[in-house]
């Protein structure tokens, strides 16, 4: 079932096509990789997508309806999420109230973010269970910026997942963390996202944990899709590998 489709979507800066006429599709409950070399488009196709940037032509649309010109916020309210490559945490701020402020916002209590959650009962509750399954909760009177890098990478996704989106759009959830913590960390995520029915799309270098944990695979070049399929097709097509490693794909 499809979830959200692209139609001719582009975006330029100066004579650079960033995006270029587009069109894609995000299946409903996928783990899909996006992945290509620096400067292939993939931050702006996924800032398009969470409403960051606006297209210059195109269309977005999300779970039929035409997000094109909705608002970040309005995206949230629809069902897309993100975590970025540089974690957007309050650092000064426990693990606790970084996941209890977005759903202070989702219910619509914004008046009342002063007093974080220990004064809520409902959603100081619901922020340790997030917590929880991230296996964050030990660490809830901690702040953040007391926490283990890995540790801090989990928490940006925890918030961005207490918005309980249908779409997650994850940036580099796992850089510049260790090897070990890099595949508890994805294998973490890639938990709760299956648990919970939630399509994770996920920008991501490391091509061991792409092939280790995709559904699919998307390949971006020069703003274009070069390829899209499943981890043993984007494995051995030739183009992608011409592209992206410089040599074709052993015979």
């Amino acid at each position: 079932m499809s979830l959200l489709q692209t139609e001719k979507l582009q975006k330029y800066f100066g004579e650079t096509y960033a995006v270029d006429r587009v069109d894609f599709t995000v299946t409903q409950g996928e783990i899909l990789s996006l992945i290509g070399s620096n400067g292939a488009g993939k931050n702006t196709l996924v800032n398009l997508i969470s409403g960051l940037l606006r297209p210059d032509s195109g269309t977005i649309v999300f779970r039929d309806q035409d997000v094109t010109s909705m608002s970040v916020y309005g995206r949230i309210k629809a069902g897309i999420a993100r975590s970025f490559q540089l974690v957007n945490l309050f650092d000064q701020l426990t693990a606790l109230d970084n996941v209890a402020l977005p759903i202070f916002a989702c219910q619509g209590k914004t008046r009342r973010l002063t007093t974080l959650a220990d004064n809520d009962s409902a959603v100081r509750q619901e922020a340790l269970s997030v917590l929880n399954a991230f296996g964050l909760a030990p660490k809830w009177h901690i702040v953040a910026a007391g926490l283990a890098q890995g540790e801090r990478k989990l928490l940006d996704v925890a918030v961005a997942y207490a918005l309980r989106p249908q779409l997650l759009l994850l940036d580099e959830p796992t850089s510049g963390v260790s090897t070990r913590d890099k595949v508890q960390g994805r294998d973490t995520i890639t938990s709760v996202v299956s648990s919970e029915g939630i399509t994770a799309w996920i920008i991501e270098h490391d091509m061991d944990v792409v092939f280790t944990y995709s559904d699919r695979i998307v390949v971006m070049h020069e703003g274009a899709i070069l390829a899209d399929g499943t981890p043993d097709a984007i494995r051995t097509n030739a183009a992608v590998a011409t592209t992206l490693l410089g040599k074709p794909v052993a015979e």
